[in-house]
């Protein structure tokens, strides 16, 4: 547990304290924010906001994680887990995918980045070596994906070759969803790192959980429930150190934002919530315990599909945090309506995730 503290409470003071130093390079550097120009006008004033604050959120979970077990070491002797370097290398790849596409904004000073299809392209890369990787490290010798708990649906049954590229499909998807969902959500001052905050603190208590009724020789032999997620102490350090480390950026990123996290950061945080889900067997679940990212995400969806259809719109304006915005709300109150949205849906999620554990308990 003293680990865990400390992974938290270092992430938590780089953000902190980080932070206004890159801010100071990046104003020097004139590394600042584009604004759409058909976003609501009240935007227009953060126009030159520093820009790529994602940089931060990762150094500062590295480091967190990185303290966290340089103590575990001398204490304990252990050695960090392979699955969790996995999920922070995740988040440093594409956290580099994302720095590059800020940059290319900032040099060619408009508010677009990288060429879509290149990033698809980068994105598919990453997240085959993420699967590959994932798969080498897999114990079992089915590849299987989890519906609800000890609930899985397995692709041995389809071949082995099939169910391994079905896999490597899956985890694509994963991480290119979530990684544009946060992207999408990312266009409040607060609202994507609160929202990730709330999000990775539920994994938190799950991967916590996971550890306590992981599967162990006397669990076998009294036939009692287990999970069988490998690491998944390590993996709730991780999540832990990620937490702490958007705490100390919202600091900074709260409105009125002193920094905006940028491709750098959403397309990190979002990749790396779809790899701990994958590596904590709760793919499923992160839909729920996301839920505001996945709201983001539909209502874009919505927007765009019923205007081709129609040529008439659903919302003022998508993603839907725009939407409330142009009925009057004030920038603040979507904010903070929209961070206990997704302490509600983490909330849910976690209850959900208990609750099964109970009822496969019991019968």
């Amino acid at each position: 547990m003293v680990s865990f503290i400390i992974a938290i409470f270092v992430s938590m003071l780089i953000g902190l304290f980080f932070t206004p130093l890159l801010i100071k390079i990046l104003v020097a550097k004139q590394a600042g924010q584009f604004i759409r120009l058909d976003g609501p006008e009240s935007h227009r004033v953060k126009r030159g906001t520093p820009t790529m604050g994602g940089l931060v959120i990762i150094i500062a979970t590295i480091l967190g994680y990185s303290a966290a077990c340089i103590f575990s070491f001398f204490t304990k002797g252990t050695t960090p887990a392979f699955n969790a370097l996995l999920l922070l290398i995740l988040m440093v790849s594409t956290g580099l995918l994302g720095f590059v596409d800020d940059y290319k904004k900032i040099s060619h000073k408009r508010s677009l980045g990288i060429k879509p299809l290149t990033k698809i392209i980068w994105q598919i890369i990453i997240g085959v070596g993420f699967a590959f990787f994932t798969l080498v490290i897999s114990k079992s010798d089915s590849i299987n994906i989890t519906i609800y708990n000890d609930s899985v649906f397995s692709l041995g049954g389809l071949g082995k070759f099939v169910a391994i590229i079905l896999f490597f499909v899956w985890v694509n998807l994963l991480i290119s969803a979530w990684s544009n969902a946060v992207n999408l959500t990312d266009g409040l001052d607060g609202l994507a790192i609160g929202v990730s905050l709330i999000s990775f603190g539920a994994f938190v208590l799950v991967c916590f959980w996971e550890y306590a009724q992981r599967c162990t020789d006397r669990a076998v032999f009294t036939n009692m429930f287990c999970y069988k997620v490998d690491n998944a102490w390590d993996l709730a350090i991780v999540a832990g150190a990620v937490v702490g480390a958007c705490f100390g950026f919202l600091w900074w990123n709260a409105a009125p934002a002193k920094i905006f996290m940028g491709d750098t950061g959403s397309l990190s945080l979002g990749a790396t919530f779809a790899g701990l889900s994958i590596l904590a067997h709760a793919e499923f679940l992160a839909v729920i315990i996301g839920g505001v990212f996945v709201l983001e995400v539909l209502s874009d969806i919505i927007q765009i599909s019923f205007f081709k259809l129609t040529k008439k719109r659903v919302f003022k304006m998508a993603p839907i945090h725009h939407h409330f915005e142009l009925k009057g709300w004030n920038e603040i109150t979507v904010v903070i309506r929209f961070w206990l949205l997704a302490g509600l849906f983490a909330a849910f999620g976690v209850g959900i995730f208990y609750a099964g554990w109970v009822l496969v308990l019991v019968r």
